[in-house]
């Protein structure tokens, strides 16, 4: 499989990587690296510029409160990532990375601590990931879809209202059929929640000409490559290939938002 593929909108291959020789297994992963991975286009970014990521435990993996230890100030999600790439592609453009994400967090969580963990901040990016807690402490119940609309737009416009300049890159949640969500009763209605949810993003997206990243497509394509075990374990949380695959997306998608708009 060639795993540039992974990124949507390249469209997938056909085949799965067959594992003969290690050899060419190797090359193969290598040029995959090259054609979609980390030779790919760069975000267009001014100087200094502050990047925020909100959210949930996806985003948090442990990142360090203490930001004076900068060994762990940014855990080990897709943010860790996303910087690691461009603080090596681009170190001229000085870029400041802030992880916000809170394990446990649901929209209306973020809205309480928004000044807090994001107005004060004073990104000039924000990126927001979040809803599957919303769906995983509805107790099995369908929960308040105007609400949860309504708390995230009243943190984008509180971000707006701040600074009528911030570029924004929203996220929808995600899911995949595996472990806990196996049953059929389980994974319909787990997957019926998150896809009203990616449906108010794609609306909070276009009304905010936000970034926005269909992250539950992308899973599953992927999950039609290579079992949905390998990139999430328990249905919910990416393993590091799974968060390699949402760091990749991710700079596909800014790279292109930043080439039109540049």
């Amino acid at each position: 499989m060639n795993r540039r593929n992974l990124i949507i909108g390249g469209g997938f291959a056909s085949g799965l990587l067959t594992v003969g020789k290690i050899g060419v297994a190797q090359e193969q992963i290598g040029r995959a690296f090259q054609e979609g991975g980390y030779e790919s286009a760069l975000p267009n970014f001014e100087e200094g510029a502050k990047l925020l990521f909100q959210g949930d435990s996806i985003t948090d993996m442990n990142w360090g409160r203490n930001q004076k230890d900068r060994n762990h100030y940014l855990g080990h999600s897709y943010v860790f990532l996303i910087a690691s790439r461009l603080g090596v592609d681009m170190p001229e453009a000085k870029l400041e990375f802030f992880n916000r994400g809170v394990s446990g967090n649901k929209v209306g969580d973020l809205r309480k601590r928004w000044r807090r963990d994001a107005i004060e901040v004073k990104p000039d990016w924000l990126s927001i990931l979040v809803g599957v807690n919303d769906v995983n402490q509805s107790g099995g119940k369908p929960f308040n879809l105007q609400k949860w609309e309504e708390d995230y737009r009243f943190i984008l416009n509180e971000s707006r209202r701040e600074n009528p300049k911030v570029r924004i890159v929203l996220m929808n949640p995600f899911v995949l059929r595996v472990t806990r969500l196996e049953p059929l009763d389980m994974w319909k209605r787990w997957r019926g929640e998150i896809e009203k949810l990616g449906e108010i993003v794609a609306r909070l997206a276009k009304d905010f000409d936000a970034v926005h990243i269909e992250t539950q497509k992308i899973f599953d394509r992927a999950a039609e490559q290579v079992s949905p075990s390998h990139w999430i374990w328990d249905g919910v949380h990416p393993l590091p290939q799974g968060h390699e695959i949402i760091a990749r997306n991710w700079l596909q998608a800014v790279s292109k938002a930043t080439s039109k708009k540049g």
